[in-house]
């Protein structure tokens, strides 16, 4: 995955944004104003994702390219290493994972807004 697949693979999540609040080179996705992906915009050596603890704990077990996520909280948090092994169907699934536990936490109102959103494509 390149930089461009992973941005557009991020912005087609419903309601997905994309923004720069950590200035220039970190590019982040949120849904709902809550971030669930991001990366450094000049190296795309990596991207972090939310995972259930479980489930990242296995990951980075299984898979030397994941790793806990970097300056983040390493519980809730996987850092997934670029062009280290990690394939398409992979990445795309821990990055929907991600998005799916943040749209779990947001208020109601917001995730029937967002399931309405999904409907109508």
């Amino acid at each position: 995955m390149n930089i461009e697949e992973y941005r557009d693979f991020c912005l087609s999540l419903p309601g997905a944004t994309e923004e720069l609040p950590f200035g220039p080179d970190t590019l982040v996705f949120k849904v709902g104003g809550k971030i669930f992906a991001f990366t450094d915009l000049q190296t795309f050596a990596s991207f972090n994702v939310k995972c259930d603890p479980a489930l990242a704990e296995e990951l980075r077990e299984q898979y030397d390219y994941v790793r806990p996520g970097f300056h983040m909280n390493k519980k809730h948090w996987n850092t997934i290493l670029v062009g280290a092994g990690a394939t398409l169907a992979q990445q795309r699934q821990w990055i929907t994972h991600s998005y799916q536990l943040v749209v779990a936490a947001l208020p109601k109102a917001v995730r029937t807004e967002l399931a309405e959103a999904t409907k109508e494509r």
